[in-house]
């Protein structure tokens, strides 16, 4: 038995845990080397780590696993107010985004997004698609082929106050893993003691307040405040507009149109 659990510490793609050992101020655990292999890290060692997406936010950053939002995972978004104290959140990711001539997708927002503000942060207004399903099976539907394509760089999703199972979020993570594909799904209050695939749960609590719920690899946070010099102003930006944009392209589905 013994030499069976040595050749599981051996293998790379084996975690170790993060206790009394492992949970430095970085928040990147340094592995217990009295069971590791000394020629071999484990999986959520440092030589393992993927880094994400830069935030935009130095703060939060030093806080995610990933040191950014994770590549190839969703985010959970929980927010009581439709991700509109959320969304100012990952404007810079936004940015960095923008000019790749992919997709960066909006399904189900429950407001058009306010078009001259995404243009004067120097994002291509030519690169967002709404998606506005007509079920829950329809936004489920276009959430996976959205992020199945190549051609999304970003997913936002709101699935707001509806009751999604275990399984039906698993699927969504597993397409997210399977092009690297940014995936962000609001959801509200009722969501936050329910289980989660998703590789990063975080919440909104007043604007510019975050808070890590769970991530994968990585540690719970206080509530993270965000500065107010960096990307964001003093009071919630104007996301929407009350009538549609002719400027934002709207579709059925995720295909890009000819």
């Amino acid at each position: 038995m013994n030499y069976l659990l040595e050749d599981i510490f051996r293998r790379a793609d084996t975690w170790q845990g993060m206790g009394q050992y492992g949970m430095g101020p970085s928040g990147i655990g340094q592995q217990n080397r009295v069971f590791l292999h000394p020629n071999v890290a484990a999986a959520n060692a440092e030589a393992h780590i993927v880094h994400g997406v830069k935030t935009g936010f130095d703060v939060l950053d030093a806080q995610l696993y990933n040191r950014g939002w994770p590549p190839g995972g969703c985010v959970e978004v929980i927010s009581d107010q439709c991700g509109l104290d959320a969304m100012g959140v990952f404007m810079p990711t936004m940015k960095v985004l923008s000019g790749q001539e992919r997709w960066q997708v909006f399904i189900d927002p429950p407001y058009t997004p306010y078009a001259p503000l995404l243009a004067n942060e120097g994002i291509d207004l030519q690169e967002i698609m709404l998606v506005h399903p007509r079920n829950r099976e329809e936004v489920l539907w276009s959430i996976e082929q959205a992020l199945r394509s190549t051609t999304c760089s970003a997913v936002f999703a709101w699935l707001g106050a509806t009751h999604y199972r275990y399984a039906e979020l698993r699927k969504i993570q597993l397409a997210a893993a399977s092009h690297d594909t940014l995936a962000v799904l609001f959801r509200s209050s009722e969501a936050l003691e329910q289980t989660s695939p998703a590789s990063l749960k975080i919440q909104i609590d007043g604007y510019r307040q975050i808070k890590i719920l769970k991530q994968r690899g990585g540690s719970q946070s206080p509530t993270i405040p965000l500065p107010m010099d960096e990307s964001l102003s003093d009071t919630s930006p104007t996301w929407v507009s009350l009538e549609p944009l002719q400027t934002l392209p709207q579709h059925a589905d995720c295909r890009p149109s000819a």
